[in-house]
């Protein structure tokens, strides 16, 4: 989530009261349907494997990755400056690249929970304020008030020096020029204050990750551990003000047992639900899910650095660049069209992060399946557009601060990445108005 974004970003009002639907029996269903099933039995079933088998599993393995994360930090800290290793800040490092891979394959679903308690923009905001974030830490003052778990971060920083990019900028250096560039471990020459506050980061993060978990699921469907880590906080009894205000009111509605999945399985009208029927819970995941990330890759976290994209609110930034200590840029494209190809599809393999999936199950019910069950010609055009926006971006090259320069050579890649990812947000609006048909 950039900070421009941000401001204009709807917020989503989380139900002020859940009712009981059973989450974990979801994709538990004996129904099925066809063609000529009623629209909103059908979409019941998408929306029910949907959270089940996609949304959940992957802030699931979101947040036990963030948890790994603030371990493997944690460990730093607890050598001390002067005492790091270069195996201890790898271990680190690739602990954030697991992280930061179901962050991005989460980004189809940035409604709900994400937006009503400003997590998107709290761990994922940037480009980093890399002066404001050297500032703080030669303030003494300030950094007396740091705690281990986060907590003080939370309530106190500016979105521009928290989240992944603060602990990539702190794990990460980039060695080299142009396209010889590579990335490789921080310097072990870490001092006592950023140490402090790579830990701070690392554990502010691992609670907004376990906040998004939670929030989907119940906060009593999530294991033990996560559950003592969010009553560990609880107990600090700390007050959160100004733009951080929406973490504490996250404590407090988990406390009192929201479940956004509960929510999208038992729609309403009124009784301040985002969703009065189940058409409007498919129409959220597509236009505020899938068309949103989308836009934001092609237009934004492509278009800004090239100066390609499209829209009044954006303009040519060449140091606009998302994971830019780490040479993740373009993995960070890729793993939000596997966001949108898991939200419309369910999981497919071959996209598996690393040795395989564990997480992530495969759906019967999805948005594809009803789509090809009454308009298949445009089910096969829409899997031509996912796919053709993942071939695009792979033809990307990385190191992207370098390839965005159209003078380097590699425009017409970048080009074709922004192209493509437009025509699959254009081709949902087909997909919204045939659904918008169905009866």
């Amino acid at each position: 989530m950039n900070l421009k974004n941000f401001l204009t970003m709807p917020l989503y009002v989380a139900a002020a009261g859940m009712l009981t639907f059973n989450v974990a029996a979801c994709s538990d269903n004996d129904d099925d349907w066809d063609g000529t099933s009623n629209r909103e039995s059908a979409l019941r079933l998408v929306v029910a494997d949907y959270t089940a088998n996609t949304v959940i599993p992957t802030y699931e393995a979101l947040a036990d990755a963030s948890v790994n994360l603030y371990n493997a930090i944690y460990a730093m800290y607890q050598s001390g400056a002067g005492n790091v290793t270069t195996a201890q800040v790898k271990a680190a490092g690739d602990a954030w690249r697991v992280a930061r891979e179901y962050w991005e394959r989460s980004e189809a679903w940035l409604y709900g929970p994400a937006g009503d308690y400003d997590v998107d923009p709290h761990i994922d905001s940037w480009p980093l304020n890399a002066t404001a974030l050297q500032a703080l830490l030669d303030n003494p003052a300030e950094m007396a008030k740091m705690d281990a778990e986060g907590v003080y971060i939370s309530q106190t920083m500016d979105y521009g020096i928290l989240g992944f990019h603060a602990l990539e900028y702190l794990l990460f250096q980039v060695e080299g020029t142009g396209m010889n560039q590579t990335s490789v471990p921080h310097s072990v020459d870490y001092t006592k204050e950023e140490l402090s506050y790579i830990t701070g980061v690392a554990g502010d993060l691992r609670n907004q990750c376990i906040i998004l978990e939670a929030a989907w699921r119940g906060e009593s469907n999530i294991s033990q551990a996560k559950q003592d880590i969010l009553d560990k906080v609880r107990a600090t009894g700390a007050t959160m003000t100004g733009d951080n205000k929406n973490w504490s009111t996250a404590l407090n509605d988990l406390a009192a047992g929201v479940c956004y999945a509960n929510e999208m399985m038992n729609p309403v009208e009124g009784n301040n639900s985002d969703f009065v029927n189940f058409l409007a819970a498919a129409q959220t995941m597509i236009s505020d899910g899938i068309q949103n990330i989308a836009n934001e890759v092609g237009n934004v976290k492509i278009g800004n650095p090239t100066g390609m994209g499209s829209g009044e609110d954006y303009a040519y930034d060449p140091g606009y660049i998302e994971s830019p200590y780490s040479l993740n840029s373009i993995n960070d494209f890729l793993g939000n069209i596997i966001s949108i190809e898991n939200a419309y599809m369910g999981f497919q393999t071959g996209k598996e992060y690393n040795a395989g999936e564990s997480y992530i199950k495969p759906s019967t019910h999805t948005l594809s399946a009803y789509v090809a069950s009454f308009n298949p010609e445009l089910d096969n055009r829409v899997k031509a557009a996912i796919t053709a926006a993942y071939n695009a971006i792979g033809q990307m090259a990385e190191p992207f601060a370098y390839t965005c320069n159209s003078a380097n050579g590699y425009q017409a890649q970048n080009r074709a990445a922004i192209t493509a990812c437009n025509e699959l947000n254009d081709i949902f609006d087909e997909v919204l108005r045939v659904l918008q048909e169905q009866r």
